[in-house]
């Protein structure tokens, strides 16, 4: 019984965080409570700061596509992670601004890296406010963006502008393409390819700032 429950457990892990692979057997399973799934997933991805690991561009995708078989509804879909991605940020906003200095110190940065910290910086040291808008498109950036901007002291009303906006083209520009593209039989049946393309090119612009920095410094200490 003991192996079972672990088996039992150990499966339900790895569909809450690689929800996007599964996402056709919780659509046939739950039916309705999809959606409430869904929202939690990108809430939590964009809301608490420590999970980032969680599906984000790859699940909206996923979700889009099974939306233009007729298992989902588009409408409702698209609704639905909108609100979860302002509302996660906002959350994520207010922990940085109350929290964020003690939950840095907390553990030596074992909870929150500092590399990823300094990543997100120089993101609003280029961008300023408009960061919360492209690091949508970006992970790990997109969970840090907000909280740095808590901690930062952001004033709210820019912040919530940055922020509607941010995900509104986020969730509608991932959906349109899962939508419209998804359900092509190259991409059908290459799904976890186009999955691991779109993780790729959403790390792609973090990549080359990293690459941009050390060239920097190299080119100083030459």
């Amino acid at each position: 019984m003991g192996g079972i429950r672990v088996n039992t457990f150990s499966y339900l892990i790895d569909m809450f965080l690689h929800l996007d692979k599964h996402l056709g057997a919780v659509i046939n399973n739950y039916g309705f409570e999809t959606y409430l799934i869904l929202f939690a997933i990108i809430f939590l991805e964009t809301g608490l700061v420590v999970t980032p690991f969680l599906p984000g561009d790859s699940l909206i995708f996923a979700a889009a596509t099974f939306a233009a078989m007729g298992m989902l509804n588009i409408y409702a879909l698209v609704g639905i992670l909108m609100v979860a991605a302002i509302l996660g940020d906002t959350v994520n906003y207010e922990i940085g601004r109350v929290f964020g200095n003690k939950l840095i110190k907390i553990g030596g940065g074992r909870i929150i890296k500092q590399e990823h910290l300094d990543k997100t910086n120089k993101f609003y040291e280029k961008y300023g406010g408009k960061t919360i808008i492209f690091a949508r498109f970006i992970p790990i950036v997109r969970t840090l963006a907000p909280f740095v901007a808590g901690i930062g002291k952001m004033k709210y009303k820019n912040f919530i502008t940055f922020n509607a906006m941010g995900g509104v083209l986020w969730v509608l520009g991932v959906s349109a393409f899962g939508y419209f593209f998804g359900t092509i039989p190259v991409v059908r049946d290459n799904f976890s390819v186009v999955v691991i393309a779109i993780i790729l090119i959403s790390i792609m612009p973090a990549f080359i700032e990293i690459l941009k920095s050390k060239l920097k410094k190299t080119n100083e200490i030459v």
